[in-house]
């Protein structure tokens, strides 16, 4: 009797706990329907993030508004005499593309509150500067023009608004919690919610489809503003319906839905391994970087990342499973910052030939060894692995354990031939390499490309 009281109580407990995970999801989608929905998006790696407004302006971070602690009224001026006259998204557009990007994602609405796009829901809009343009509409059709699938970023926090409460990331933050209750009398976040809400409706209605929503960011916590004060449950459940399609990332503070979100966004640092969740399954990753230290156009800022650098972030990101987001900074009269044109074309220069080893392509699987200065990256639907020397080795390269799993080997930006051998030669004495392993004999000479890219034709099933 004892037996089967327990064994009831287990199954009352299973069931329990079952209960409690299904209310964890949101939606019905399975996983093979979200792999489907973001199958475009994990073959294209490489997109373009575009961080424009007021702050282009004074030129000097995109938080100068909160570094300088301005109220809304020194901030006034940069609205009243924003105009980018040269502001051309087709150009934007060809750079992006001739770069190798496959997609886009502008700021909508930066941390400042003021919008790029038509509103009825505030005056607060490029519509009432001197440009008096909907400078959203003209990004979105220029793009998708050349070809390119859109995003838009769209914040969270607006330090405009007059119902945003003052919390510890707002420029009139404060030490005391009297000062913080004094200073939010009278304001609103309920108004304000509703006020977010109804200006993301208006972007994922007036646009056409819309690949991409970026909603930026969560601080729970003492003084902070988390999933409660944005409305997230409600908020992605009306993103769902509005854009079925559409791939949204992490940061609105539902991490424990595990269909609320789609993808993580390591910001500013590499990952040192494919992330996972907390039963090890690996999750969709995307990391946003810089050209430089800062997101908005900054006049002064001279920690620009070299060519390598950056292909070194495309390339690491790909060979753990992810993707990489790189940030240009227009100026205030609407261009891209001739630092940001030189690396662009840069990274197209090696993408026109390279592309291979990125587009379609992920972690290497494990039954392949690491290579000594390089990254690997894998293609599942041609079976082809692809080598990056990101130091160019002396006439031998050594691929620990790979023998009987290489049919050829050639250079990938002009497909010449790269002998191989799995036997031994006069360069093996008193050496580390091992019995398996397959050595290619490569030119003293590095070829022309600041990564140079070795293609491994495998052979079947290997």
């Amino acid at each position: 009797m004892k037996t089967k009281l327990w064994l009831l109580l287990v199954c009352v407990c299973l069931s329990s706990f079952t209960r409690l995970n299904a209310q964890k999801k949101l939606f019905n989608e399975s996983a093979a329907q979200k792999k489907e929905r973001l199958a475009w998006w994990t073959y294209d790696r490489f997109g373009m993030f575009i961080h424009w407004g007021l702050y282009a302006l004074p030129a000097r971070h995109e938080w100068v508004k909160n570094r300088e602690r301005l109220t809304s009224d020194q901030y006034q001026k940069y609205f009243e005499i924003f105009n980018p006259d040269l502001y051309n998204p087709t150009e934007w557009a060809r750079m992006a593309k001739a770069a190798g990007m496959k997609y886009a994602v502008l700021t909508t609405k930066h941390h400042e509150g003021f919008c790029l796009f038509d509103s009825k829901y505030t005056d607060y809009t490029a519509m009432n500067t001197p440009i008096h343009k909907d400078l959203v509409k003209e990004f979105v059709d220029a793009f998708k023009a050349e070809g390119l699938k859109v995003g838009f970023y769209y914040s969270l926090i607006d330090w405009h608004h007059p119902d945003f409460t003052v919390d510890r990331n707002h420029p009139q933050r404060t030490n005391s919690d009297e000062e913080y209750e004094k200073m939010n009398k009278g304001k609103d976040m309920a108004k304000y919610r509703e006020y977010l809400k109804n200006q993301v409706r208006e972007l994922l209605t007036n646009y056409g489809k819309i690949d991409i929503l970026w909603l930026d960011f969560s601080y729970p916590g003492k003084h902070g503003k988390g999933k409660d004060d944005w409305g997230s449950i409600e908020l992605v459940k009306m993103v769902r319906k509005l854009q079925p399609g559409i791939i949204i990332n992490d940061r609105l503070d539902l991490k424990e839905y595990d269909d609320a979100w789609d993808f993580i966004t390591p910001e500013q640092y590499k990952v040192p391994a494919w992330p996972t969740d907390a039963n090890g399954n690996k999750l969709y990753w995307e990391t946003c970087q810089t050209f430089s230290g800062s997101w908005g156009y900054y006049r002064d800022e001279n920690t620009w990342k070299d060519t390598k650098q950056l292909l070194g972030l495309l390339i690491e990101s790909v060979s753990k499973g992810g993707n990489l987001l790189l940030n240009v900074g227009p100026t205030a009269r609407g261009m891209f910052d001739e630092r940001a044109q030189s690396a662009l074309a840069a990274m197209g220069d090696w993408m026109k030939f390279n592309s291979p080893s990125i587009y379609g392509c992920t972690q290497a699987p494990d039954k392949f060894n690491k290579v000594d200065n390089a990254l690997l990256t894998y293609n599942p639907k041609t079976n082809r692995l692809y080598v990056h020397l990101l130091d160019y080795p002396l006439n031998l390269l050594n691929l620990p354990g790979y023998k009987g799993k290489v049919k050829y080997a050639q250079f990938l930006h002009d497909n010449s031939e790269i002998k191989m051998t799995e036997g031994s030669g006069h360069w093996d004495k008193n050496s580390s390499y091992q019995e398996g392993d397959v050595k290619l004999l490569l030119p003293v000479q590095k070829p022309n490309q600041v990564i140079p890219v070795i293609e491994l034709i495998l052979e079947d099933g290997k």
